[in-house]
């Protein structure tokens, strides 16, 4: 893919996703109607200084208007992923999606060994974190409340501040966990 091509579909995910029209990111960024719409269309090759001005008025990196696009299907494989863990090894994450600038969430699988339990220091503000456990019981202790989950049951919350994960069950823990952040 061309440079034009990259730059006219990021600045299009990136004008779309802050709901904003081509008149309202013009005034934001110092650009003309015009001349967004034949960027956004590849038509044209925008200058550095143009692109700097679109990615100010947007509140975003330089980069991300240059940054190619993943492929649109993708197979990721467990296996193929390096484990983080805990000091101790008890507590295991696998990420197979982290946060780009075209995806504003991160998802992971987790692991957590019977009778153990993982302090998570809290996310960026705002974040939300979602998880469903796959197997084992899972204890939550969040925002001082406690919660249980059983297997195929979810729950939801602003993650930014500290949550801790326990083992109350049999057996290896495992969940999905995706964390969220808002634009």
């Amino acid at each position: 893919m061309n440079i034009n091509s990259i730059i006219a579909e990021n600045l299009k995910a990136l004008r779309i996703e802050r709901n904003l029209s081509l008149g309202q990111l013009a005034e934001l960024s110092d650009i003309s109607k015009v001349m967004l719409s034949q960027i956004e269309k590849g038509d044209t090759n925008p200058t550095i200084n143009t692109l700097w001005k679109i990615a100010k008025g947007l509140k975003v990196p330089y980069t991300s208007l240059l940054e190619q696009k993943e492929h649109d299907t993708c197979i990721i494989k467990k296996s193929d992923i390096e484990a983080q863990t805990s000091e101790e090894g008890h507590y295991r994450v696998y990420c197979y999606y982290n946060n780009t600038p075209y995806r504003n969430f991160e998802f992971f699988q987790i692991e957590l060994d019977e009778g153990c339990s993982y302090k998570s220091v809290g996310h960026s503000r705002r974040s939300e974190e979602y998880i469903m456990l796959l197997e084992g019981e899972l204890t939550l202790e969040v925002n001082n409340e406690t919660y249980k989950l059983n297997p195929n049951d979810s729950i939801s919350f602003q993650a930014s501040n500290q949550h801790i994960y326990i083992n109350s069950g049999k057996g290896t823990l495992k969940a999905t966990i995706t964390n969220f952040y808002p634009a």
